[in-house]
């Protein structure tokens, strides 16, 4: 398997590598900007940098050679993410996981509504949704993941997923459980294919973040 990782330098970017090299055998490819340089630690053999931002779809296309899936570290609106399917469809349709926000079909419910929305905004009516549409509607292996409110914890990975059309009621994540989701997905070890999914730590369906 090859995996390029669009966006790789960001926090859950770089814990999906580290997973990835230390849970399976599959090779990388690393995308984003200077990420030569800015993760250089990651070098290894099984490990290829791009240096590129979402705009350049010359050098995305090129870096799809080969690649197995594609896991987006990057919340896009509308505009990108349509560019980016028609890539992917013309390119061998490698599975793709895409992150996104909570809400988008107006399903965070529960005592985290108020606050969510009041800090977040309508998101149903915001460009993630129509993103999250243009994904549906294409012919990929997709799946969505809806991320609420994040921190960082170490050992941490507690997550609860719920589906397309499950209320969303959790208040916050940690970007360990984010990221070993991905990786759980692109192993199969979670078996999910073309879903919008939820991800929130267990009990945690509080007014608002822990943190906050």
């Amino acid at each position: 398997m090859k995996i390029l990782i669009l966006g790789a330098a960001g926090q859950i970017g770089q814990m999906v590598t580290d997973n990835i090299i230390s849970q399976t055998d599959y090779d990388l490819v690393l995308y984003g900007r200077n990420v030569s340089n800015r993760l250089a630690d990651k070098a290894d053999e099984r490990v290829a940098f791009v240096d590129g931002d979402f705009e350049e779809f010359d050098k995305i296309k090129a870096a799809l050679a080969g690649v197995d899936a594609v896991y987006l570290s990057y919340v896009a609106g509308d505009d990108l993410i349509s560019k980016l399917v028609k890539l992917l469809e013309e390119s061998g349709k490698p599975r793709f996981i895409a992150a996104n926000i909570p809400d988008i079909y107006q399903e965070v419910t529960g005592p985290f509504q108020k606050w969510y929305r009041k800090n977040t905004g309508e998101t149903w009516k915001l460009p993630m949704h129509k993103a999250a549409e243009i994904i549906e509607e294409s012919d990929l292996d997709y799946i969505i993941l809806r991320i609420t409110w994040l921190y960082n914890q170490d050992g941490n990975k507690n997550v609860h997923i719920t589906t397309k059309g499950e209320p969303f009621v959790e208040a916050q994540v940690t970007r360990q459980a984010v990221a070993q989701v991905v990786v759980d997905l692109l192993t199969g070890k979670r078996d999910y294919h073309r879903e919008s999914l939820g991800l929130g730590e267990p009990h945690t369906d509080f007014k608002k973040p822990s943190f906050y």
